[in-house]
């Protein structure tokens, strides 16, 4: 990215993105506005945090549209938002954070997108390339910004970024060499509008690949099936379900590479700290990320068996009176929240409920029937689960706070039982976001 002169560069939203995209701007030199909409922001907080920028709170006139350059967008503020339209008329380009970070870093850039595995998939790959290449960098919606180490970058550095359809939104330039898709299901209908259009702006990771770059997509998603015979890129399938040759693969209790063109085992399940045919599909596709990065499949090998889950993804928090408490906060729609309850392998009782997307649950609560022997409700959607949940016969209460319910899940749950905070729905509205949710559901736990 280019100096721009005279003319502000305008940051919008003053969270982890913002505040990371400002701070690389002002390091190259920009005049900078941060701006947020929300007018009760601490002004001289952010001020502390970001010396030497413009602080803009409520509402952004068109008189300052005209002296702005550029906006970097946060990947929270829908593009419906007034100011963008303000932006739009002042002819100002609107691009993300992931896009300013690409434009500004350097070096090789693997991009994982999906509706559900990108944080655990991200995370094994960044795990993977740190046991071979000296200069890496894992950043992007796993909570650390891309911009925050754009700069950092060299020639050498090869990153790996989480990317959501949200940052996808308003990419232009944004190319990796190897892009991966690894499920697109229902959410944030709420925000696309349609399904065709979240599916449109999820592919929208490959739009700048070639023939030299490598796509890797899930062959069991009919969607990225038809996908792969579009993509400029060359697709490289992985499945849990089939061989798929040149590909990776799940076959009995292995994961099998024929990559090199020849078959060879890559781990046994047995030996991964990580539970779950997802996990096994997410295993499978950072193999094929990273190999196609140019590690050796004997480092991918070693590296996977080392990694331990990430924080909020089915993550074992403790075993009390003979029940273990498991913290799944990240499995924010119906679809991550199946794979969480199918990964339970004892009697289990469920804490579930949060913002409503606007997701359907029918098909995420047949599969908790002879699984969750208790659903314990909470927030927003309570009403709206516990009405499709009454359909199946499966038992539920309500619960007011995270503390009644983790109450409620001690007294339901019996020696040999789990308790599995699974929400499939976001935080909002009772939470910041989904870390809070799980932090507190631990803490109250482990009181």
């Amino acid at each position: 990215m280019e100096r721009t002169e005279h003319k502000c560069a305008l940051v919008a939203g003053a969270g982890i993105s913002g505040i990371g995209a400002a701070k690389m701007l002002l390091d190259m030199g920009e005049q900078v506005i941060l701006y947020d909409g929300n007018e009760s922001l601490d002004r001289e907080e952010l001020a502390r945090k970001l010396p030497g920028a413009r602080i803009l709170l409520g509402e952004l006139s068109p008189e300052t549209a005209s002296g702005v350059s550029f906006c970097v967008i946060s990947p929270g503020i829908p593009l419906r938002a007034p100011f963008v339209e303000t932006l739009k008329k002042a002819g100002v380009p609107v691009l993300s954070e992931i896009e300013a970070a690409f434009r500004c870093g350097k070096g090789r850039l693997a991009a994982i997108t999906g509706t559900n595995g990108k944080t655990t998939t991200t995370a094994l790959v960044g795990r993977i390339f740190k046991a071979y290449y000296p200069s890496v960098f894992v950043v992007g919606n796993i909570g650390t910004s891309y911009t925050a180490h754009a700069l950092e970058m060299t020639e050498e550095s090869v990153t790996v970024a989480e990317v959501s359809s949200f940052q996808l939104e308003t990419i232009d330039t944004f190319h990796p060499q190897v892009s991966a898709i690894l499920n697109i299901t229902p959410d944030h209908l709420d925000r696309h509008g349609s399904m065709e259009e979240y599916i449109r702006v999820k592919e929208l990771i490959a739009k700048n690949q070639t023939e030299k770059d490598v796509c890797v997509l899930n062959y069991e998603d009919e969607e990225l099936r038809r996908f792969g015979e579009l993509v400029n890129a060359r697709p490289v399938y992985f499945s849990s379900a089939r061989r798929v040759p040149g590909g990776v693969y799940l076959e009995g209790d292995g994961i099998y590479s024929e990559l090199s063109g020849e078959k060879e085992l890559v781990v046994r399940t047995g030996e991964l700290n990580i539970l779950g045919r997802h996990n096994y599909e997410n295993a499978c596709a950072a193999a094929a990320v990273a190999w196609s990065m140019g590690v050796p499949m004997d480092v991918i090998r070693r590296a996977m068996k080392e990694f331990k889950a990430v924080e909020h993804r089915i993550e074992f928090v403790t075993e009390k009176d003979g029940v273990a408490y498991y913290n799944d906060s990240k499995g924010t729609n119906p679809d991550a929240a199946i794979q969480g309850i199918r990964a339970m392998v004892r009697p289990t009782v469920l804490i579930a409920g949060g913002y409503d997307k606007g997701s359907e649950y029918e098909e995420w609560l047949s599969a908790c029937k002879g699984r969750a022997k208790k659903l314990i409700l909470l927030g927003q959607t309570a009403e709206k689960i516990a009405a499709a949940a009454k359909k199946l016969g499966l038992d539920y209460v309500f619960a007011s706070s995270m503390e009644e319910a983790v109450g409620l899940a001690e007294k339901a749950a019996a020696p040999g039982d789990a308790v599995l905070l699974s929400p499939a729905c976001a935080s909002w509205g009772m939470f910041k976001n989904y870390e809070e949710r799980g932090r507190i559901f631990k803490e109250l736990v482990r009181k």
